[in-house]
């Protein structure tokens, strides 16, 4: 049995969602607007967070943004909005998936067991050493050269990624479907973008490098 948080205005939904997913085994509770849900978060510690953008008081994503701050609990998005570049900008955002309306009961519950199911089976990685840049996957810090380096959820699992294959050259195809887990489509554009801000974050330059190498039409590398 899974403790899930239901972030979603709208009464026609969260009623008969909350019902379905109680028959399928989990402790399900709800509210309806992003500061409640925030709250509820911090206070309840469910185990997955399932996320409306509509919200009425607060965009859906700006919440997220607000829970990735404070919390590694894995969030589901689930809106009507199917734009693709709105579902890149929530991945990278910290959503763990997105599932657009209408879906089934069936299906979110589908999609609540298999990112518990990723999370339960991820085994706890030792410290990763660099040069003098140290990642701790069960921190989830970084430090460099001794300095405390803060990134976003985001730049965190595409470093410890790249931390994880050091010295290989990894190809942005590789980075799409493992760290923001879309297996098919996406832009190249997304990595480029977050590499960018990670270099600026460990006081490089694309070039100028010290720990991420560019291979031109290839991927790119971590290494000293």
């Amino acid at each position: 049995m899974a403790r899930l948080l239901l972030i979603e205005d709208d009464p026609t939904i969260r009623t008969p969602l909350v019902r379905a997913l109680k028959e399928r085994g989990h402790a399900v509770a709800s509210v309806a607007t992003a500061m409640e849900g925030v709250q509820t978060a911090l206070t309840e510690r469910p185990d997955l967070v399932v996320l409306d953008l509509g919200l009425p008081d607060l965009d859906g994503r700006e919440l997220l943004r607000m829970l990735r701050a404070v919390s590694q609990v894995p969030v589901i998005v689930a809106t009507a909005r199917d734009d693709d570049a709105e579902i890149v900008r929530v991945l990278d955002a910290g959503a763990d998936d997105y599932l657009v309306k209408p879906f089934t009961a069936a299906q979110l519950d589908a999609r609540v067991r298999a990112v518990l199911r990723r999370g339960a089976s991820a085994p706890a990685d030792p410290t990763i050493t660099v040069g003098e840049l140290i990642i701790d996957p069960a921190a989830r810090t970084v430090r460099l050269g001794g300095r405390s380096i803060e990134l976003t959820p985001r730049e965190f699992d595409l470093l410890h990624h790249l931390a994880t294959k050091a010295g290989q050259v990894v190809t942005k195809r590789e980075l799409l479907t493992e760290v923001w887990q879309i297996p098919y489509g996406g832009a190249d554009k997304t990595v480029d973008v977050h590499l960018s801000w990670l270099r600026r974050k460990l006081g490089e330059s694309a070039t100028e490098p010290r720990y991420l190498h560019t291979v031109r039409g290839v991927g790119v590398r971590l290494g000293e």
